[in-house]
Order: structure tokens, then C-alpha cells, then sequence
């Protein structure tokens, strides 16, 4: 096995301890779209793709919302907190100084992007959250808290994936109710 191929697999196996039961398919569906999004990503994209939420699943270093009175900031600490979990994956497996580098740029930058890389991963990333997360989160934090996450969320999607989400649908009507409410309140419609 490959020092890439076995820092992948720690972190599948990280995130599959996540407490967050969202957190292995997001990670998986992530990495989907930025497949999707760009065919021809790099390891290094994927390995962001895959690891962007670590720190979640890493329950004893896991950064808490509760911890900042602002979400932007808490969402900047969570990002940079991954970054450093991703690079002591990266460095025990052995994998090279520049694919580690690249990736824990990446997984740093997840949360708002900033250049073509990171814009792609912010947008699977966004995207992801409405195709997967929204359903759990739901159950777990009730409409508001939900819809408050969707408008945040929709205000980072590009234009493109903006119009990806106002096409998603749910089993539950409900779901879609409170989509569709947040894009009207984040006043894009």
C-alpha cells in the first residue's frame, strides 16, 4: 500500500468515529462532487475533499461552536484545526511534502475558498451539506437552527451551485418547505 493510499484509509477510519452520523457519507459525497465538479482533481483536492471535516471526528481536539460567539469564526478555527489533525495523517503515512502541503492549504481554505482550488472544494463542500447533512441536522437542531445553516450555506455557493440546490428535492416536504424558505430569506430565488 502507498503512503497515499494508506493516509486515505486513516482517514476514512477517523471519520468513521465521528460522533456526527452526517459526517463519513458527507465526506464520501464531498469527495463526489469535486469529482464531478472537476474530473481530472488531484490527490491532493481529494484528500481535502475527504478529510475538510476531520476535526469533527476527532472528538478530544474537536474545536465547539459554543467556543466563539461568532459562527464565521468558529467555522475559520474548525478549518485550521482539520489542517493540522489532516497533516499528522499525512506526515506519519509518509506521504510527500508537497501533496501534505496542498491538502492542509486546502482543508485550511474549505470553509471560504479564495482561489480556484479552494472555491471548488467550498462549493462540494456547500453543496454536500444540502444533498446529505441537511436531513440529519435537521433532526438533531429543529427548523430554525436549520434554516439559519441553509442561509449561511447558500450565501457561499457559486452561481452555478446555487441553482444545483434550488433543484434538490427531499422525501420529506418538510425539507423541502425549509429549503425553499432559506433561499427566499437569503434572497435569492
Amino acid at each position: 500500500m502507498s503512503s497515499t493510499e494508506q493516509a486515505i484509509r486513516t482517514i476514512r477510519e477517523t471519520i468513521a468515529r465521528s460522533e456526527v452520523p452526517e459526517d463519513p457519507p458527507h465526506a464520501e459525497d464531498t469527495l463526489r462532487w469535486v469529482l464531478k465538479l472537476d474530473p481530472k482533481a488531484d490527490q491532493a483536492l481529494q484528500i481535502a475533499a475527504l478529510a475538510h471535516d476531520i476535526d469533527r471526528a476527532v472528538t478530544a481536539r474537536k474545536v465547539h461552536r459554543e467556543e466563539f460567539t461568532d459562527y464565521d469564526e468558529f467555522k475559520s478555527a474548525h478549518a485550521r484545526n482539520g489542517a493540522v489533525i489532516l497533516r499528522e495523517i499525512l506526515q506519519s503515512s509518509g506521504v510527500d511534502d508537497a501533496l501534505c502541503e496542498e491538502a492542509c492549504r486546502l482543508v485550511t481554505l474549505h470553509e471560504v475558498g479564495g482561489d480556484s482550488r479552494s472555491d471548488l472544494l467550498n462549493n462540494a463542500d456547500s453543496i454536500s451539506y444540502f444533498s446529505v447533512n441537511m436531513p440529519l441536522y435537521f433532526q438533531r437542531e429543529g427548523w430554525e437552527e436549520t434554516k439559519r445553516r441553509c442561509v449561511w450555506g447558500y450565501h457561499r455557493l457559486s452561481g452555478e451551485m446555487k441553482r444545483v440546490a434550488q433543484s434538490l428535492t427531499y422525501e420529506r416536504e418538510e425539507l423541502n418547505k425549509l429549503l425553499q424558505t432559506a433561499i427566499r430569506e437569503a434572497g435569492h430565488n
